[in-house]
């Protein structure tokens, strides 16, 4: 029997692996500048997630004693060890790139992050009065001494340590000041004005707590700051429900997020790299967090918020990401002629509409199919799912509307939606009030698929519209995401929505699906099914291949099976974005595995399978990747794609994903990914065709 590790990869390194892709993709010459540091905010967003949850799952297991393996053979202990040294090689990286190579591109791009000490006598005076008008007022100076404990540090907070001393009786003091960066922009920009032969297309910023370190003084009236320094932590914020007891599930969601405010475990400090000895000492001993956590900074803390600055208006430093179009069948919408034939319902009654988002606009598609449903007076009733919605969403304004105007409307809100939760209870609340029927799914299980159902009265009869997508329905997102969206009269399927929708209300407990697959009843059971199928044909001497396109793949039952079938002589092409751990190209193992990972402008997010079937294809598009959670622990549906001339298309979608030499990192036989090396500037990427096709 082969060895665990020889046979999977470990998640968490996996997933290290994807980060690493997400900064080496922002450290490409190719790229322009704010895009670098779009990328670099990126990778820091992503490891802290990732401390947060991950890592913070691993300590809780070490600390309880658990010693169970993952499907690599690790234990929590083991990953831990591996993680910390990954990351903070990683991080090394990524420091040493910002402080050298970025930060002069920045300057000859004209973005300059000054230092407080290199300010001319001009800019000091300026920024000097900047933090008494604009920053003094906000902090609080919280002193640790026999009458004050030590204070609470929130997550991802950036702070200040001082050690005062008080001149009366030559005592050092530790003091704890917040930097208020939730309140004011961690970079604030300094006016050109203020600036000597200042260019207008140039920007000066300092860090606001580079200057509040320097005026550190203004906050201790006879006393004097002998050493100070900046640090920040990361808890543990995966929320603990306990949906079983719960009565009321979104009390139990809100309480919940009270308790993550509150603030878990630490599981990660963070300290600049010249700390004194002394203030990480007592950083050390009063947060109780192991050496190995610490984690020493040589630049900036919390370099996500580098976000900041691609907020910059400068077109010619950042790629136009906003090329969408209204897909060609749904142009003459509102054309004023006939507006029953120009009606999306009496589109849809002709041609299923296949939507690839961001190239097709969200806008004129998913969002005028329920503002028009809205509307509608013939529309009897809408069905939603709502995972992760936009703060200003117009599907949630149009979904209200309809309620007003008589419709039935049935939303489920996911209110375990990770790090969405109290937006999503904020939207539950006002759907209520609007008097939606808003239900929360099934206990025990996220509702994570994305599918919408219109009720229609026509010729006395009902007829159900919908929309089956790989995406949320969220207007922000939909711009920078990849997504594939159905939208189509199908009465299979719009049959088998209307049983999921009684099953996510409580009304039904259907086991079974005319075509959906819907996790966690039927979807392993199919795919199971059609790589056995591929691998009955392949050993038949029939044409036998798979592509499949996915976030993560973590499955082991499915990746065993990817092996059997790799073995038997199936060709199969994974586009996997994140998680991969599957072995591709190995010896007597996978040598028929190809894995890529696209990393590009946009978040690739649509999940697509696809399967040979000897010339008879089957193609399914869906919200689920092959992970143990979304097969067996949530509520995703998967859809057939079964017109004809959709089927081509997204069959060369997959090609232009499989043909990419721009994007794409290629996956070796050991776990690691490598780039093709660009012959020229001048070669683009093949994905940049799909606008073409578009």
């Amino acid at each position: 029997m082969k060895n665990q590790a020889d046979v999977f990869i470990n998640r968490e390194l996996s997933w290290i692996e994807f980060n690493k892709r997400v900064l080496l993709t922002g450290m490409e010459k190719e790229y322009k500048i704010l895009d670098k540091v779009k990328f670099c905010s990126i990778f820091s967003n992503n490891l802290d997630e990732f401390f947060m949850v991950r890592v913070a799952s691993l300590k809780a297991q070490v600390e309880a004693g658990i010693t169970k393996k993952s499907i690599d053979g690790l234990t929590p202990k083991d990953q831990l060890t591996k993680i910390n040294k990954e990351v903070k090689n990683l991080t090394n990286l990524q420091e040493n790139y910002l402080n050298n190579e970025l930060n002069n591109e920045l300057k000859e791009k004209g973005i300059v992050l000054k230092k407080y000490k290199d300010l001319s006598e001009n800019e000091r005076n300026w920024c000097n009065n900047y933090f008494t008008s604009s920053i003094f007022p906000l902090l609080t100076p919280l002193v640790v001494d026999p009458a004050h404990p030590f204070p609470f540090i929130s997550n991802l907070s950036l702070n200040l340590a001082a050690l005062i001393r008080d001149g009366e009786d030559s005592k050092n003091q530790f003091v704890r000041v917040k930097i208020p960066t939730k309140n004011i922009n961690r970079f604030i920009q300094i006016p050109n004005e203020i600036i000597q032969n200042c260019d207008e297309s140039t920007y000066f910023f300092i860090s606001v707590e580079d200057l509040i370190g320097n005026n550190i003084n203004t906050l201790f009236n006879e006393m004097e700051c002998i050493n100070y320094s900046f640090f920040r932590v990361t808890r543990d914020a995966d929320l603990e429900l306990k949906e079983l007891e719960a009565d009321d599930l979104l009390l139990a969601v809100e309480q919940s997020l009270q308790k993550r405010r509150l603030g878990g475990d630490v599981v990660r400090l963070e300290v600049a790299s010249d700390m004194p000895e002394k203030i990480l000492k007592l950083l050390i001993e009063s947060i109780s967090i192991q050496k190995e956590y610490v984690y020493f900074c040589k630049s900036f803390l919390g370099l996500d918020d580098l976000n900041q600055l691609t907020k910059i208006n400068r077109d010619d430093l950042k790629e136009n990401l906003l090329i969408g179009k209204t897909h060609p069948k749904l142009k003459n919408l509102d054309l004023p002629s006939n507006k029953n034939l120009n009606s999306i319902f009496h589109i849809l009654r002709k041609k299923n509409i296949l939507l690839h988002h961001p190239y097709d606009l969200f806008r004129t598609s998913v969002e005028e199919f329920i503002n028009k449903a809205a509307d509608d007076p013939l529309v009897m009733a809408i069905k939603i799912t709502l995972y992760r919605v936009s703060k200003d969403s117009p599907i949630i304004a149009a979904l209200m509307r309809a309620a007003e105007n008589g419709k039935e409307v049935m939303t489920l809100v996911e209110l375990k939606a990770r790090f969405d939760e109290d937006n999503n209870i904020q939207w539950a609340k006002q759907l209520e009030q609007a008097g939606i029927h808003v239900v929360y799914g099934i206990i025990g299980f996220k509702t994570h698929t994305k599918i919408a159902l219109v009720v229609r009265k026509e010729k006395g009869r009902l007829r159900n519209y919908f929309h089956i997508g790989t995406g949320n329905y969220n207007s922000n997102t939909s711009k920078f995401y990849t997504d594939l969206g159905l939208l189509s009269t199908d009465p299979d399927i719009a049959s088998d929505l209307l049983e999921l929708f009684n099953y996510l209300s409580g009304f039904s407990k259907q086991r079974s699906y005319k075509k959906l697959l819907v996790s966690p009843s039927t979807m392993r059971k199919k795919f199971i099914f059609l790589i056995k199928r591929e691998i009955k044909n392949a050993e038949a001497g029939k044409k036998a291949a798979i592509i499949a396109k996915m976030n993560s793949l973590v499955d082991p039952e499915i990746i065993q099976l990817l092996y059997l079938a790799s073995d038997s002589g199936v060709k199969i092409n994974l586009i996997i974005r994140g998680i991969c751990c599957l072995y591709p190209q190995r010896k007597n193992l996978s040598e028929n595995i190809k894995v890529i990972s696209i990393i590009g402008h946009f978040l690739e997010h649509s999940r697509i399978f696809w399967f040979c079937n000897n010339d008879d294809n089957e193609v399914f598009i869906g919200s689920a990747d092959w992970m143990r959670r979304n097969l067996d622990r949530r509520i995703e549906a998967v859809t057939p794609i079964e017109d004809y001339e959709l089927k081509s298309k997204i069959y060369s979608l997959l090609q232009t994903y499989i043909k990419d030499d721009y994007f794409a990192w290629i996956m070796k036989e050991d776990g690691s990914y490598w780039k093709h090396e660009l012959d020229s500037s001048d070669n683009r990427s093949q994905i940049e065709l799909i606008e073409k096709q578009n």
